[in-house]
């Protein structure tokens, strides 16, 4: 058995006090402070980071979930197996106030490439228990892996669904791409739902984005997925504000526009976000700012490279990132959506990584979107068509620098696109130089539908564009190395819970070949409804 225990920030980020100090917890008077479940994530070969909140009443009105000022230890292990006779590490972190009672401790001395089993004790209560997978070491050869990617979960816009049906499958990561809650409600699609008048109103501090948070962690679908898997995580624009870049805000209420009152919103938004993620001390906001750009490598197989694609960037070209046409602004040099610093480090790993496959977590559109079918342009200045430099800078270097499989995961649209990317649009004849599949959203826009007008708009005005779907769900990904494999997995409602899911497409990118081709082969993989009767996460796990 080889022991491990709590990075630094398991104790420093709560309070700063020692680590053979315990605080004990309150009495929990049948209110489980588990309510918001467990969850893990950035996994390494050697360890993961977990995570949980203590939330006895999650949806309390101050955003506090119910916790009184006093900090809390709360005890975590991790086993071998789900009895936890073999426990490989354990260890205490404390729970304050300022971080709202979540905690973050960094696990490490696990064995690479296995999965593990965690919880947590707060006195008598005891979490969930949770499953995680480490990495595989950098550069051992590996076989095989499986992940899924997800965005946009507007808790009031429908049922999660599709996270049911992501927590069944043999994985061995989810990653998330932004919108994982949204500021406000602007409809409500639940059927038979009711929403607190709270929920309509535009978060702009830490108690309004602490409740969105709980809102959405409090559905037991999204608790699942988080149980069944380690996640990597980003955001996009809806964490903070509605089509948001850099220090400039989006389109949200007027007075959040005076530059200081944004600052002091975003850094609210970032701390909420932190504090409900399983992110490492390295992710730890300070004020305004948080650094959410890594990398994670799994064996030889596979590097995914997370971007920010919000933090860094100029302000939209033309507007506030609405369909333009004729907006020279967007091919200035001087406009980047990842900021200088980022987009040279993005470049050096991809020419110096000996992966198989070059995996880039992205947020908005990378493909160039044309909405007009005739001889015009029209497209968005919120995706990377309004950075044209940053893009053929970044396709350009992959072209120029010969990485061999550049894939390009993508969420923000609330439909499915498998497209091939282009060194340079402008010149149609330049080479395809990479993949990109964009996952539709879980619930964001309603019931959605296969094919919608603006579906047909976009195929037939963009021919790298292999694929459209508008409905909602996830994408699949399998890969080897000869072979990546994208499975467009959707659900034909969410206006009502208990809809079944199948494989609407597949789509491949063989190795060194860049672009993508349907699959040759369906998929028959078809679930059924849930079954509200079907066992707890910890129970369910498909076998490996």
């Amino acid at each position: 058995m080889r022991l491990g225990s709590a990075g630094a920030g398991a104790l420093l980020v709560g309070a700063s006090m020692g680590a053979s100090a315990r605080y004990a917890a309150p009495r929990w008077r049948g209110n489980d402070p588990f309510a918001l479940g467990v969850a893990s994530g950035d996994p390494t070969a050697d360890g993961v980071v977990l995570w949980t909140r203590l939330a006895p009443d999650p949806l309390a009105p101050d955003g506090l979930g119910g916790m009184a000022l006093a900090p809390v230890t709360v005890d975590y292990e991790v086993a071998e197996d789900e009895g936890f006779r073999r426990v490989a590490a354990r260890g205490s972190a404390v729970a304050t106030r300022e971080f709202a009672h979540s905690v973050h401790p960094e696990v490490h001395g696990l064995e690479p490439d296995r999965w593990y089993f965690y919880r947590f004790r707060a006195g008598s209560a005891i979490s969930p228990v949770g499953r995680t997978r480490t990495a595989p070491a950098p550069g051992t050869p590996t076989a095989r892996m499986r992940f899924a990617f997800a965005s946009c979960q507007s808790w009031s816009s429908g049922y999660f669904t599709a996270y049911e049906h992501m927590s069944a499958e043999d994985l061995d990561l989810v990653v998330h791409l932004g919108d994982y809650i949204y500021e406000r409600a602007w409809m409500l699609g639940r059927s038979g739902a009711t929403m607190d008048r709270r929920f309509w109103t535009e978060a702009v501090d830490l108690a309004g984005y602490r409740l969105l948070y709980a809102q959405n962690k409090a559905e037991p679908p999204l608790r699942a997925a988080h149980a069944a898997f380690p996640w990597l995580v980003t955001m996009d624009d809806h964490e903070v504000d509605n089509n948001w870049a850099g220090d400039s805000p989006g389109l949200g209420l007027d007075i959040y526009r005076i530059p200081a009152l944004f600052r002091r919103r975003r850094a609210a938004a970032f701390q909420a976000m932190y504090e409900h993620q399983p992110l490492r001390l390295a992710q730890l906001p300070s004020g305004p700012a948080v650094h959410l750009h890594r990398r994670y490598r799994f064996g030889d197989l596979a590097e995914i490279t997370m971007l920010d694609t919000r933090q860094y960037r100029t302000r939209q070209a033309c507007g506030d990132g609405s369909l333009v046409t004729g907006c020279d602004d967007r091919f200035a040099d001087g406009r980047t959506i990842l900021g200088a610093r980022q987009r040279e480090w993005l470049l050096d790993g991809l020419t110096g990584s000996p992966a198989r496959w070059q995996i880039l977590g992205n947020q908005v559109a990378m493909a160039q979107s044309d909405y007009d079918p005739g001889p015009g342009v029209a497209v968005g200045t919120d995706s990377w068509d309004g950075y044209v430099a940053d893009r053929n800078a970044v396709l350009g270097a992959a072209a120029d620098r010969g990485v061999r499989n550049l894939v390009v995961i993508t969420g923000d649209r609330h439909e499915n696109y498998a497209a091939d990317l282009r060194a340079d649009y402008a010149r149609p004849e330049s080479p395809v130089v990479a993949t990109e599949f964009t996952g539709t959203s879980i619930t964001t826009g309603g019931d959605g539908a296969d094919l919608p007008e603006r579906g047909r708009q976009l195929l037939a005005a963009n021919p790298d564009l292999r694929f459209f779907n508008g409905q909602r769900g996830y994408v699949r990904v399998e890969l080897d190395h000869r072979l990546w494999r994208s499975d467009f997995r959707v659900v034909p409602y969410i206006r009502t819970p208990g809809a079944p899911i199948t494989t609407r497409a597949g789509f491949v990118v063989q190795d060194g070949i860049p672009g993508t081709t349907a699959a040759s082969r369906p998929d028959p993989v078809t679930n059924p409804a849930p079954d509200a009767a079907a066992p707890s996460p910890s129970g369910a796990y498909p076998p490996r």
